[in-house]
């Protein structure tokens, strides 16, 4: 069983903290370490360098705990900056747990190609989330010599981009192309149309329940095995 205890200032917001009651004793976590516990990753708000760094850590961690076992990836976010998304979306693909993809809220700009990267027939997005691509953006002031350096960048990133949108959704380049060249917004229904996920739901389905609930019930079977010998 687990209760919610005064919340706690961390560096960026108010984070809970849930505590633990088993056979066992208490446990305390802030609620982001316990939803990893079950595999839960959550992407809120800008991806920037901290982001990266963080999702990256937990990927890798849930990685090395079970290959083979699903992780759950929770997309709310506007974007941000295109080298950091591409830190997280190669570390989606380097590692070998498949990885579900749900946005809630919002998926915009890099948040939507990881939204797309997720297994195939593992990407969902719940019924009233935005998700919305465009190209990439960047603003540099220096020499011209310089500029036309940075121009050739964001180029030679926007045709990746395009290349990686194509590939987990299906569309040709060209469609890609034309439709990031302003900001585009969908519906999830539209999404799923373009390819971006597989399916919208309203409720969790059991594919994605995790092991909590199986936790729960083992722990509660141990407090009952408990009192029935204290009873003997």
């Amino acid at each position: 069983m687990a209760s919610l205890s005064p919340s706690v200032h961390r560096k960026y917001s108010l984070i809970p903290m849930v505590i633990e009651h088993s056979s066992r004793g208490e446990r305390a976590y802030d609620i982001f370490s316990r939803l990893l516990k079950e595999r839960i990753v959550c992407i809120n708000g800008s991806i920037n360098d901290d982001t990266a760094h963080v999702v990256v850590a937990q990927l890798l961690f849930l990685e090395s705990e079970n290959p083979s076992k699903p992780i759950h990836m929770y997309l709310n976010s506007p974007g941000g900056q295109v080298t950091a998304g591409l830190a997280i979306y190669d570390t989606m693909q380097y590692i070998k747990s498949p990885i579900n993809t749900i946005c809630l809220g919002q998926a915009a700009s890099m948040a939507s190609l990881l939204l797309a990267a997720g297994a195939k027939g593992e990407r969902r997005c719940l019924p009233h989330a935005t998700i919305m691509i465009h190209q990439p953006s960047g603003g540099y002031s220096g020499q011209a010599k310089d500029l036309t350096i940075h121009t050739k960048q964001i180029v030679r990133v926007w045709d990746a981009l395009n290349a990686l949108y194509s590939k987990h959704t299906g569309q040709s380049v060209d469609v890609i192309q034309k439709n990031m060249d302003r900001d585009y917004f969908m519906t999830p229904e539209e999404a799923k149309e373009f390819g971006l996920i597989d399916e919208v739901i309203d409720r969790r389905p059991m594919a994605l329940v995790t092991d909590a609930v199986a936790n729960e019930t083992k722990d509660n079977q141990d407090d009952k095995d408990s009192k029935d010998k204290g009873s003997n």
